[in-house]
């Protein structure tokens, strides 16, 4: 059989998966992708300006043309298709045979028929090509405007923000989000962006788009107003891409889109179409899991199978812009008969609402805004018809009179109920997958996929795994290793109440063995918290990882970089030159990091020792960048210099630096402090973030970047310096007390049992009583602070263990560099083989 695939998309791509798992591995099959790369996460685009690359957003898997045989055409668009001839012309000349074809085109953006709608500087979001245009567009202008306050569009406000620029939404609608949430809904959301720094502009209709004054272009409005900004990006809707459809007669939509049945077949049954150039029963889906399902049946369709779309649950739950919102079914209530509750709290800027049916007894729809931790509970109720708790209201509100709130545990799901819905994944095939197995969530994701395209069902899908693991009597358990039946968290508690000061001893009092590779750094760890010993005294340097035994971070190539702390990224001419000649005496590699600091690469073990001592003699210490500690404070330069600095950022950062440089914590902490909102210093996106305003400063936590980036949540705003520090130290010592290992404050937080409004309570309302012993907690490790680069060299025994070899003071023959742009690097193989040592830069 001969499959021709137009469009390889996140929807055309999960087809040819599906292709895969559905058994038909022999047919002949030929994508054709109009874009220069292949299949790559929409849903995630905004990521690419917070430093995700296009590899990183790749959603094709190493090597899977070559092992499936499919052949992928890039820069190639289906131009015509002639379903008498079964051919489709290509954009390079080509004409392709098919027996089946599949339409997977998606959708184009919508740019209103507005007069300027193609002047320089205007743009839409929807490749990575557009975003990469917008990045270089951006590097000029101070200000931009989105057009559509919709889901893509808000989306698009937070990739305006990480490109620097003073971000506004333009809404044609009296409120954001006009088809997700409610009136009262869209108050909250437009409260919580505008706290954001974005301005939002609803109930606007654009009639021209011409010069501005103070800026690149000028919106004028049809109410008179006006807004000017340098960068304009359209985002008011989609349309379905049918034109191929159009040009060979197939059947369409009433509103657009190519017209399938339940197997996804066009009015020619030898054409399928599949995701959003598809209408089915008249509606064409948006999201990106139907889209998947219909892939999922067309598949199944052509091999055989037995395979029905039966439409799909349009339910979001999205952060925008740091903000959680999610909508549930019928969220505005236009069912017949159906009843609404709501709570609104304006103080802490949330609203959730639920609507049911006229008996009461069924949940129809729900709208969440600021909060959205009932969602998956709220979600597993209305899709599978279970009836409500007699009290439903108490689903949203707080809890009342210590009344716990209602709960949908895991067990009270069918097995038909979707856990993962980008992927379709049933309770049933979780638990199946358990059955034969997968005991923990990778092997899950590996074997079912769920948890892998969003991740926003982790949560519940762990539950079902845990649950089913528990119902086969297998052990579900928390322990940290083979040596010691208890969490991060138990064993904290132990060493302290206990006062347990090494391994040896907490070992014979609550462990067995001699202890491995988790269990051991993990008590340095504790006991760097608890007591703030010297990390590589007698006692603790033999349970230090490589990075913490040799106080430095250990590279690809054997050799270690060396990062002095510069407090708030401040450090004075003198102390530049300082660091400028040890890297020179030492032919050092130098690059200035992200958290604004001067990193020191290529540096051998035996040459640690004399760096720490000429970087000491220059008055810097350890960073303590190879620790799982604090690790910068980053800071935009405030009201010392900015004009739009309202409060002292580099001042207030240096203090909390220099308070906070000896935790030892379960996972590295990372600060921002950014003198006003236009947060310069990327507050928002760390474990810790302050931001000053006219009243004080805000304090954010939990956010972190990486991987799988998280906003940081505002858990106090308008706050003395006194108050600040207070709960910036009950806030990381919690951490450090109740963390599991390895795990960064936002993780934790998200498993934090109570949320956001929990650690609110024991922070800043003291709600456990322990705000003081927290504090004494905190105020213990800074007094006993000592540098331990100082410690180290200042110690024979310690400084002994810094050299390669323990029977020669030789250096390692096999550290071999090359020099690029002025700099060495290390060699590569075959670089290696062409250089004898003795051929190394000094």
């Amino acid at each position: 059989m001969k499959i021709v695939v137009v469009g390889h998309g996140m929807v055309g791509h999960k087809f040819l998966e599906s292709l895969d798992a559905a058994g038909l591995r022999h047919a002949q099959v030929t994508v054709l992708c109009e874009e220069p790369r292949p299949a790559y996460d929409r849903v995630h685009l905004s990521e690419f300006f917070a430093g995700r690359s296009a590899q990183d957003l790749s959603v094709v898997a190493d090597g899977f043309f070559e092992r499936t045989g499919h052949v992928l055409k890039l820069n190639a668009r289906a131009t015509a298709i002639d379903p008498a001839a079964r051919t489709v012309a290509t954009s390079t000349g080509e004409v392709l045979p098919y027996d089946k074809l599949v339409l997977a085109t998606g959708s184009s953006p919508f740019v209103p028929p507005v007069p300027g709608r193609d002047r320089e500087g205007c743009f839409v979001y929807r490749t990575i090509e557009d975003l990469e245009a917008m990045r270089a567009c951006a590097a000029g202008s101070t200000s931009g405007v989105v057009v559509g306050g919709g889901l893509l569009g808000l989306e698009c406000a937070k990739a305006l923000r990480d490109l620097g620029l003073q971000a506004h939404v333009v809404e044609f609608s009296p409120r954001l989000m006009a088809l997700q949430v409610d009136e009262a809904g869209g108050r909250t959301l437009r409260r919580k962006i505008e706290a954001l720094g974005v301005g939002v502009h609803t109930g606007k209709s654009t009639v021209a788009i011409v010069d501005g004054e103070q800026a690149r272009h000028r919106l004028q409005f049809a109410d008179g107003g006006h807004l000017e900004a340098d960068m304009l990006v359209f985002s008011a809707g989609i349309r379905p891409r049918d034109e191929l459809a159009r040009q060979a007669g197939l059947a369409l939509g009433p509103r657009g889109g190519v017209r399938i049945d339940d197997q996804c077949r066009t009015s020619d049954p030898d054409i399928l179409a599949i995701g959003e150039c598809a209408a089915w029963n008249g509606q064409v889906f948006g999201l990106v899991a139907p889209g998947y399902e219909m892939a999922r049946v067309a598949a199944r369709h052509l091999a055989g199978e037995d395979a029905a779309f039966q439409g799909a649950d349009m339910s979001t739950k999205l952060k925008l812009l740091g903000v959680d919102v999610a909508s549930i079914g019928d969220a505005q209530g236009a069912t017949a008969g159906a009843r609404s509750y709501q709570y609104s709290d304006e103080r802490r800027e949330t609203y959730k609402k639920i609507v049911v049916s006229s008996c009461g007894k069924k949940l129809l729809g729900a709208v969440l805004g600021g909060d959205a931790a009932e969602y998956g509970a709220l979600l597993q109720l209305a899709l599978n018809g279970i009836d409500l708790p007699a009290s439903p209201e108490f689903l949203i509100l707080p809890q009342a009179d210590g009344a716990a709130r209602p709960a949908l545990g895991v067990e009270a799901l069918p097995d038909s109920a979707v856990l993962c819905s980008c992927n379709g994944v049933s309770k049933a095939q979780v638990c199946a997958a358990v059955r034969d197995g997968a005991t923990s969530i990778g092997e899950l994701k590996a074997c079912t996929k769920a948890g892998t395209t969003c991740g926003g069902c982790v949560p519940l899908v762990t539950q079902a795994m845990k649950a089913e693991m528990k119902k086969q009597g297998l052990a579900v358990n928390n322990h940290l290793c083979e040596h010691f039946a208890h969490s991060r968290q138990e064993l904290f508690h132990l060493v302290k109440v206990g006062r347990i000061r090494t391994f040896g001893e907490l070992v014979a009092r609550h462990g067995q063995g001699l202890g491995c590779d988790i269990c051991k750094p993990v008590a340095a760890s504790i006991f760097a918290s608890c007591w703030n010993d010297f990390v590589l005294s007698r006692d603790h340097a033999p349970l230090q990882d490589s990075n913490d035994y040799f106080l430095g971070n250990i590279q690809k190539d054997g050799t270690y970089s060396v990062v002095p702390r510069m407090p708030g990224g401040e450090v004075t001419p003198d102390g530049l030159m300082a660091v400028a000649q040890v890297a020179k005496k030492h032919g050092l590699y130098t690059k200035i990091t992200g958290g604004q600091r001067v990193d020191l690469f290529g540096a051998r073990v035996d040459q640690l020792p004399a760096i720490w001592e000429e970087l000491i003699a220059a008055g810097f210490e350890s960073g303590h960048a190879y620790g799982k500690s604090l690790r910068t404070v980053k800071s935009c330069v405030g009201s010392t210099w900015c004009r739009y600095g309202v409060a002292d950022s580099v001042g207030l950062a240096v203090e909390l630096e220099n308070r906070y440089k000896g935790l030892r914590a379960p996972h590295k902490i990372k600060f921002g402090v950014s003198g006003c909102t236009r947060e310069c210093a990327e507050a928002q996106g760390k474990d810790v973030g302050v931001i000053a305003t006219d009243k004080g400063w805000n304090l954010y936590v939990c956010g972190n970047g990486g991987m799988k980036p998280r906003h940081a949540e505002l858990l106090a705003v308008d706050l003395t310096r006194e108050q600040l520090v207070r709960y910036i130290d009950r806030f990381l010592m919690f951490y450090v007390r109740t963390a599991d290992c390895l795990q960064r404050t936002s993780t934790w937080r998200e498993s934090l049992e109570g949320g956001l409004d929990y650690l609110r309570q024991v922070v800043v309302d003291d709600k456990l009583g322990i705000g003081a012993e927290l504090e004494a907690d905190m105020q213990h490790v800074v007094d006993t602070y000592a540098c331990e680069w100082k410690a180290a060299i200042s110690n024979p025994e310690t400084r002994k263990r810094f050299r390669q070899f323990v029977n020669t003071d030789q250096p390692d023959p096999h550290v071999v560099f090359v020099t690029e742009r002025g700099q060495i690097r290390p060699a590569r193989p075959d670089e290696r083989a062409a250089r004898a040592p003795d051929q190394q830069p000094a």
